[in-house]
C-alpha cells in the first residue's frame, strides 16, 4: 500500500509519508519554507498550517477529513490560551493519516512572499468620485419643521450646487451630534460615481475636519494581491503592500480553482470568503504602514481576471471553465463594500470594480488599456501581461484586439525542480559564461553577484534557497546562449557540451547552478522537466500573440511592453531569446511594470478615467484562442527556442545563438530512430 501523498501550497512541493509523520517533519524533509523556533514543542505557534479538504482534481487527489489527526492536548491548550485561527494547526502536532494538501501561510514562512507590484508614477489628473465638503447649516426652527438631513442637503445645494445626497442609516445616526458639536457646521464625504445621479454621504465630522480621506486601489491577482493606499487629495500613494492569494491552496492556476468550484459544493463560497478575508488583512496592514484609522479608507477600485472578478463577488464561476466562457456581467460595477462583507475599511465605503473585456479577458486588462492606452499610439503595440493568466493587447489608434493565454504558474516558480515564488534568497539573475560554461548569479535581498567579493556574507542570513520565476527564464535563455541546451529545448552532456555541470538524470541531462549541500544549502539544477515546463508556457503566450497579429494581418509589431508584477522584472533581451514575445528591436521592448495597478489608481482618481475605460472596452476586439483553430500550430512552432518557423532578425543581430543539436541524448530525433531500426 502506497504511503499518503503530502501536497504542500504554494510551493507545490509533494512526497508521500508513512502514516503518523508531523506535518512539520514532512515539511521540512520536502525543504518547505514552514518555521518552528521551539523545535517542534508546540510552544512557538510558528508552525501553522492549513489543511484544505475536498476533491482536487489538478492534484489527482481527494482529501477526506480525517486527513490529519485530530487535536491533540497540546494543540486544545494553546487553542485555549493563546487561540488559533479557525481551520489552523500546528504542523509539529498534527500528524499525516491520509493524502492531504496543506497550505503554508505567509506568516508561517521563514521568507515571507515579496510582492513585486509597486505603485508607477504615472502622473493622474485629479478627479475622485469622493471628495470632502465643509458646508454650515440653518439651525432647526420650530416655524420650519425640516429634517437636519434636509438642511443638510440645502446647505450643500446653496454653497456647493449640489443638487441630490443620499446617507445609509449609519450616517444618519450620527448626523445630529456632529450638526450640534460643530455649532451647525460640519465636513462630509461626499461620493458620486460616474453614472450616479446623486450624492452618497460617507463620512461626517463636526466643523472643519482637516484629516484626509484615502482609497484603495486593489490588483486581484491569482496568486498575489497587492494593493496601493492612495491619497484622494493629491493621488498620492502613501503605501503599498502585497499578499498571497491564499485561493492558491484550491489550485494555482485558474481553471483548477474552476474545477474546485464545481467538484466541492460550497466550494466557491470557500474561495470568495478566503479572498475577502485576505483584503480586509491586507487593509489594516496599509492602513497600519499609512499610519492612518482603517475609517479614513472610504473608497476602493478593483481590476482582478473574470474567476477572480466571480469569486470576489460571490458569484459561481463554474460557466467561465465551459465554452461560452459567459460572464455574469461584463459592465463595471459600483456597490457599497459591505455587500462584500469587507470590514477593514470605513463601514460606508464604496467599491468599483472595472468593466471586463470577456470571459478570459478581465478587468485587469482593462486596467492596463487604461494606463497604456494602445488606442491612443501610432506605432502597432502589443502589451502583455505576464502572469499565471497572460493578458494581451494589440493595436493602434485604428484598432485594439485583445486576447488570454493559459501560460499556467510556471513563471512564477510553480512546476519547477527547484522553484520558488520571489522572496529573498531565491535566484532572480543568472549568467553563464559561454565559454568556460560556468555560472553566475544573484539572488533577492542582495545587489551582489555569485563571484563578487563579499556575496557570502551578504547573503548570510537568506541563504540561497531556490530559484523564481525570472531567474528559471533567464537561466533558460542563458542555456540556449551558452550552446549547452539546442533550439528543441534538449540539453547536452558532459561530454557533448564539455562541461562537468551537465549531469545525468535517468535518459536526460540537468544543469548544475548551485551546489550548496555541503554547507547545509539547496542543490540547485535546471533539469529537462524544468525547460518542457517554461516552453509550454512561453509557447502560449507567444501563440496568443501570434493570433493577434494574424487577426490584425501582420507579421511585425513596432513596439512590446511587458506588464505585471513579473513582466517588471524581466530581461527583455532573455525574455526574446526564450521566445516569449513576438521579435522586435530591443530598445522597443520596454517594462510598464504594474500596469493593471496603475490602472487601477487611475480610476480610483478620476471618475472621467471610469467612464474613459468603459468606452474603451466596448471597442476592443476580443479573440479566443480557445476556439482559434491556429493556436494549436503556433504553440507548436513556438516550442522551439526562440522559434521553429519564425525568423527573429532584431534578435539575432545582437545575440549569438549556437547551431547545437543534442537529439541523440535521449534516443530520439532521425538518428536515434535509425539506431533503433538497425537494433531490430
Amino acid at each position: 500500500m502506497t504511503d499518503p501523498l503530502v501536497i504542500f501550497t504554494p510551493s507545490g512541493k509533494r512526497g508521500h509519508f508513512p502514516v503518523g509523520t508531523p506535518v512539520l517533519t514532512a515539511a521540512r524533509q520536502l525543504g518547505v519554507d514552514l518555521d518552528s523556533v521551539c523545535g517542534g514543542r508546540g510552544i512557538c505557534s510558528k508552525c501553522q498550517v492549513s489543511p484544505s479538504y475536498g476533491e482536487f482534481s489538478k492534484h489527482g487527489v481527494t482529501v477526506q477529513d480525517t486527513a490529519l489527526s485530530e487535536w491533540n492536548s497540546v494543540e486544545e491548550r494553546y487553542d485555549r490560551v493563546r487561540g488559533l485561527a479557525k481551520g489552523r494547526r500546528l504542523g509539529c502536532q498534527a500528524t499525516v493519516q491520509s493524502d492531504i494538501v496543506i497550505d503554508v501561510p505567509a506568516e508561517s514562512q521563514v521568507h515571507r512572499q515579496v510582492v513585486r507590484k509597486a505603485a508607477s508614477d504615472q502622473p493622474i489628473t485629479m478627479d475622485p468620485a469622493t471628495k470632502l465638503y465643509y458646508v454650515v447649516v440653518a439651525e432647526p426652527d420650530m416655524h420650519e419643521p425640516t429634517g437636519d438631513f434636509e438642511r443638510l442637503g440645502e446647505a450643500l445645494k446653496a454653497q456647493w450646487e449640489i443638487e441630490k445626497i443620499t446617507a445609509p442609516l449609519s450616517i444618519l445616526r450620527r448626523l445630529q451630534p456632529a450638526l450640534r458639536k460643530g455649532q451647525w457646521t460640519v465636513t462630509v464625504a461626499l461620493h458620486k460615481g460616474h453614472r450616479d445621479d446623486s450624492y452618497r454621504v460617507l463620512d461626517i465630522w463636526p466643523g472643519f475636519h482637516e484629516g484626509r480621506i484615502y482609497g484603495l486601489a486593489i490588483d486581484l491577482g491569482s496568486t498575489t494581491v497587492a494593493a496601493h493606499l492612495t491619497d484622494l487629495r493629491n493621488g498620492n500613494v502613501t503605501a503599498s503592500a502585497g499578499i498571497m492569494n491564499p485561493q492558491i491552496r484550491f489550485g494555482e492556476d485558474l481553471m483548477s480553482r474552476v474545477s474546485y468550484a464545481m467538484m466541492n459544493p460550497g466550494g466557491d463560497v470557500e474561495m470568495t470568503t478566503a479572498v475577502r478575508e485576505a483584503i480586509d488583512k491586507l487593509t489594516l496592514e496599509l492602513a497600519q504602514e499609512g499610519g492612518i484609522e482603517p475609517d479614513q479608507i472610504v473608497e476602493a477600485v478593483f481590476v482582478c481576471n473574470p474567476v477572480m472578478h466571480h469569486l470576489l463577488l460571490g458569484i459561481d464561476p463554474v460557466e467561465l471553465g465551459q465554452a461560452p466562457f459567459a460572464l455574469a456581467t461584463s459592465n463595471s460595477i459600483s456597490l457599497d463594500a459591505t455587500e462584500l462583507s469587507l470590514k477593514g475599511m470605513n463601514a460606508a465605503a464604496r467599491v468599483f470594480i472595472l468593466p471586463c473585456i470577456a470571459g478570459h479577458v478581465g478587468a485587469d486588462a482593462a486596467a492596463v488599456a487604461l494606463a497604456e492606452s494602445p488606442n491612443t499610439s501610432d506605432d502597432l503595440v502589443l502589451i502583455v501581461d505576464v502572469g499565471t493568466n497572460a493578458e494581451l493587447l494589440l493595436g493602434n489608434r485604428s484598432r485594439v484586439l485583445a486576447c488570454s493565454s493559459p501560460t499556467g504558474p510556471a513563471f512564477e516558480g510553480a512546476q519547477i525542480s527547484s522553484g520558488q515564488r520571489a522572496a529573498p534568497g531565491a535566484i532572480e539573475r543568472v549568467r553563464i559564461d559561454p565559454v568556460t560554461k560556468e555560472p553566475r548569479f544573484s539572488v533577492i535581498g542582495s545587489d551582489l553577484w555569485s563571484d563578487d567579493p563579499g556575496f557570502a556574507e551578504a547573503i548570510a542570513v537568506t541563504g540561497v534557497t531556490g530559484i523564481c520565476g525570472s531567474g528559471i527564464i533567464e537561466a533558460v535563455a542563458e542555456l540556449r546562449m551558452a550552446g549547452l541546451m539546442d533550439p528543441k529545448g534538449l540539453m547536452g552532456s558532459a561530454a557533448q557540451t564539455g562541461t562537468e555541470r551537465m549531469v545525468p538524470e535517468g535518459r536526460t541531462h540537468s544543469y548544475l547552478l548551485y551546489d550548496g549541500t555541503a554547507d547545509g544549502g539547496p542543490r540547485i539544477t535546471v533539469t529537462q522537466g524544468d525547460i518542457r515546463a517554461i516552453q509550454l508556457a512561453k509557447s502560449a503566450l507567444y501563440a496568443g500573440a501570434r493570433l493577434l497579429m494574424d487577426e490584425m494581418g501582420v507579421e511585425t509589431v513596432d513596439r512590446v511592453v511587458l506588464a505585471g508584477a513579473f513582466g517588471a522584472h524581466i530581461s527583455t533581451k532573455h525574455a526574446m531569446v526564450l521566445g516569449m514575445i513576438p521579435d522586435a528591436p530591443l530598445e522597443m521592448v520596454t517594462s510598464a511594470g504594474n500596469a493593471a495597478g496603475t490602472g487601477a489608481r487611475i480610476a480610483l482618481c478620476s471618475v472621467a478615467a471610469r467612464a474613459q475605460i468603459e468606452k474603451t472596452v466596448r471597442e476592443i476586439t476580443k479573440v479566443e484562442t480557445a476556439i482559434e483553430p491556429k493556436f494549436q500550430e503556433h504553440f507548436v512552432n513556438a516550442n522551439a527556442v526562440p522559434h521553429a518557423t519564425d525568423p527573429f532578425p532584431n534578435l539575432l543581430a545582437v545575440v549569438d545563438l549556437p547551431n547545437v543539436s543534442f537529439n541523440t541524448q535521449s534516443g530520439g530525433g532521425e538518428d536515434g530512430r535509425r539506431r533503433r531500426r538497425a537494433a531490430r
